[in-house]
């Protein structure tokens, strides 16, 4: 568990369909802000962590990924894990750990957000609680788009519905995208190979077998490029310009 980690996953399979209007041509994770395509940014923010080797969990489109980065990237190694069909977010994990076997932690990131979190922060976090994962956590006063975290009495970590309950907070600790991993907690689904979600599903399983759920706190700038909104306010941020 004392392994810092160097590999990072990163979940750039979707189609994107929210951005169409005015990112039509290519996976949304390639789109330019800034004048570089949105992943230059990732992998070069986690190159500087320490990560030395990126993973693409890859399918709408990847040959645009592909043909950018081939398999390298600033001196870090580049891979790929292509879906042959839609698998979902969590699916996409777990192909990829299927095909890597991976044994010591990892990063896995959202191809399309962006959250400056210290990989240092996650990882004695992780190390703290002896985590299976460890959540990178932003404050939001919107509860309808991002899975919302609640504390418990020990530090610990537990979510709920941010779609269907009432809130009364005027903000919230939401999930950055942004986790520490420890392999042993995608052992009870490696034969698992149907499409699921990571946000809705895969975290619901992995709380009900009493997984290790952790989070750090950050107040530090969270981008997301989803929307055509928040895409073109990531045009103008100081952390890509």
């Amino acid at each position: 568990m004392s392994s810092y980690p160097v590999t990072a996953i990163i979940l750039a399979g979707g189609a994107g369909t929210r951005l169409n209007s005015v990112v039509s041509d290519r996976p949304k994770p390639m789109a330019e802000v800034a004048g570089r395509p949105f992943l230059e940014h990732l992998l070069r923010y986690w190159k500087n962590q320490g990560v030395r080797r990126f993973v693409f969990s890859v399918g709408y489109r990847y040959e645009w990924i592909q043909a950018h980065f081939r398999h390298s990237f600033d001196g870090c190694r580049v891979d790929y894990v292509i879906e042959s069909q839609p698998l979902g977010t969590g699916g996409g994990l777990l192909l990829c750990q299927r095909t890597l076997h991976l044994t010591n932690p990892f990063l896995l990131l959202n191809g399309d957000t962006f959250f400056p979190v210290e990989l240092n922060e996650l990882h004695n976090e992780a190390k703290r609680h002896d985590a299976d994962w460890v959540f990178s956590l932003f404050p939001t006063n919107y509860d309808h788009r991002y899975l919302l975290a609640e504390f418990t009495d020990v530090g610990l970590l537990s979510f709920k519905s941010s779609k269907n309950d009432h809130h009364d907070q005027l903000s919230y600790w939401a999930n950055g995208g942004v986790y520490w991993v420890n392999p042993r907690a995608l052992i009870p689904f490696q034969d698992d190979t149907t499409k699921i979600s990571l946000e809705t599903e895969l975290f619901t399983k992995c709380e009900q077998l009493g997984q290790i759920f952790s989070g750090v706190q950050n107040q530090i700038p969270f981008v997301d490029i989803g929307t055509p909104s928040d895409y073109a306010r990531a045009q103008t941020m100081a952390c890509f310009t």
